[in-house]
């Protein structure tokens, strides 16, 4: 299926109630982000919290091997300033001038969420780093799988980097079109993209 782009805030609203009617709870993103929120600063801790989210939403493929959670650690110690700054802002203040620093992250991110053991070591997931920068920066990062990134015409099985950028670029035309349009409640605007996003080309509710 491919993306109307962008979706009025019609569509998009009709998306997010969906994904709440059929994910009521949605237990282990809140978990997650309470617990990065939680130990944000202190890398070790915080490369356990994001492993609480991982190892479920990615069982599909940490089923074969886990990453190796040290690496998370440095990397996020390593990029912490920058992660800092992504956190502070949102989605709609993304521009050219973020695109050398976010690539620098995401392949970064993408080298230390490799399996780093068993039949598939050295496979890496575009979709594990995308879940993981958003709980580190949840209003400026969105999600991404392979079917929303397919519908966007921007699938990452090659230059994954450059592929998320474009992403972000789309999710952000989003979020100027539908801006003042929805009522978000408790969540962020990105957040009701990304449940849009989830329901019409993840799960086909809508």
């Amino acid at each position: 299926m491919k993306a109307e782009y962008p979706p009025d805030a019609k569509e998009v609203k009709a998306g997010s109630k969906a994904f709440r009617s059929y994910e009521k709870r949605d237990a282990m993103y809140k978990v997650a982000t309470f617990l990065v929120d939680h130990y944000w600063g202190k890398p070790k801790e915080m490369a356990d919290a994001l492993g609480v989210l991982l190892l479920t939403w990615n069982n599909a493929l940490y089923r074969y091997g886990i990453f190796d959670f040290f690496a998370l650690e440095a990397t996020l110690r390593e990029n912490m300033d920058t992660l800092k700054e992504f956190r502070a802002r949102d989605i709609l203040s993304f521009g050219e001038e973020d695109k050398k620093r976010i690539l620098v992250v995401f392949t970064a991110f993408l080298d230390a969420l490799k399996i780093a053991d068993g039949k598939k070591k050295g496979v890496r997931s575009p979709v594990a780093v995308a879940k993981a920068l958003h709980l580190l920066a949840p209003e400026f990062f969105p999600l991404w799988d392979d079917k929303i990134a397919k519908a966007y015409g921007c699938y990452y099985s090659k230059d994954p980097s450059a592929k998320y950028l474009m992403f972000i670029q789309q999710s952000k035309d989003i979020a100027v079109a539908i801006w003042g349009k929805i009522q978000s409640g408790e969540t962020t605007l990105l957040k009701v993209i990304d449940e849009y996003n989830y329901a019409k080309f993840t799960k086909r509710w809508i």
